[in-house]
């Protein structure tokens, strides 16, 4: 008995150990992952395909991430179970997926490639503090397929958010005249307000599909199940991209883009290797929060760094913020405020048995 409750709190103490490491990794990949995207393009860099195949290039890091996991499963497997014979210990396995779930990651994988390009598309067009708020309508995306997909219930304060989400759209639509960069079409802003709106809409898609996934798969949720799955959906991301920049001829012109890239040939790799990076730490930090507190909590912290992300671009890129852009981000946050309060109600009158690692992911895209 004391040992079983050493444990337990040694437990406890990892998993809050996880949920700060991992709340600061996914705190740097929201703000720093659109940031050094859009400084490629700032900079000279006209590669969309090449952008969109960035998001998603760096999952051998999670793969890593894995094989340690798997490893320290085995030894703590076998310290709890050394003195049973081993003929009646199930060991831990490498790949615990089975195959109904393997074809939902990579369906969902390929959507999250396309999702990945018509971000990319956007940020090439759009200023930071712009393209940041418009994404930030996926929640009401998010909220009307969950109503389809999985049976989400309506409550008053997601119809609430997806109002305001709205009107903060609208309002940014109808004052863009001074928001557009210099040397850009007012058709390639608006191409770029599209690009950006559907790439929320295709993102607030892609999360009930996931949680129907899981619902459906008749396996237990794990953290290692869910890394598993986001290496899966990784992995046919990047492979959908690569098809796209085959297609494109991307690999044939990287060189002659990294000599003519106004910063320089050598920081150009730099920025995309930094840019790759920046999104495996929003996809480390997501899927840690999730494991060690909520995929609730993984969406304030999205939330709440949307207006940090804004101020950088502001700072860094001396992108203008006007009225219309203040009222925008008070109307988004006003609705990420309705719709989590109103998710913690919901939480708090369900059953309080579920454990951690059985929510569901709520923040799988590297768009937030």
């Amino acid at each position: 008995m004391v040992e079983e409750g050493r444990e337990e709190n040694e437990d406890k103490r990892t998993k809050k150990t996880l949920l700060l490491l991992n709340s600061i990794f996914l705190a740097i990949g929201t703000s720093g992952g659109p940031l050094v995207m859009r400084l490629y393009f700032i900079h000279g860099g006209k590669r969309i395909w090449l952008s969109s195949f960035l998001e998603t290039a760096g999952f051998p890091i999670i793969l890593i991430t894995i094989i340690i996991s798997y490893f320290h499963r085995r030894y703590h497997h076998h310290s709890r179970h050394r003195h049973i014979i081993t003929a009646q210990i199930i060991k831990p396995n490498l790949i615990s997926m089975k195959p109904p779930l393997f074809v939902a990651s990579a369906i969902v994988g390929i959507l999250t490639g396309l999702d990945g390009y018509l971000y990319a598309y956007g940020v090439s067009l759009l200023p930071v503090s712009t393209f940041s708020l418009i994404q930030a309508t996926h929640l009401a995306f998010t909220a009307i397929f969950a109503f389809f997909l999985v049976k989400q219930k309506f409550t008053a304060y997601s119809v609430n958010s997806i109002v305001l989400l709205t009107v903060a759209a609208v309002v940014l639509a109808l004052h863009s005249s001074e928001d557009r960069p210099s040397g850009e079409s007012r058709k390639q802003y608006a191409i770029g307000f599209v690009m950006i709106m559907a790439a929320a809409a295709l993102y607030g898609f892609v999360l009930p599909l996931v949680e129907l996934a899981y619902k459906k798969c008749k396996q237990t949720i794990t953290y290692y199940l869910v890394l598993e799955f986001q290496l899966v959906m990784c992995f046919f991301a990047t492979l959908f991209c690569t098809i796209g920049m085959i297609i494109n001829n991307d690999f044939k012109v990287i060189a002659r883009e990294a000599r003519d890239y106004k910063l320089g040939e050598t920081k150009y790799y730099v920025v995309l290797v930094w840019s790759a990076l920046m999104w495996q730490f929003f996809y480390l930090g997501a899927m840690g929060v999730i494991f060690s507190s909520s995929s609730l909590f993984s969406g304030i912290i999205i939330a709440v760094f949307l207006p940090v992300t804004q101020a950088l671009a502001v700072i860094f890129y001396k992108e203008n913020f006007q009225a219309e852009k203040g009222i925008a981000l008070v109307l988004s946050l006003w609705g990420f405020v309705s719709y989590f309060y109103g998710e913690i109600k919901k939480a708090r009158k369900k059953n309080k048995n579920a454990s951690p690692e059985t929510q569901l992911p709520q923040t799988l895209s590297p768009n937030p």
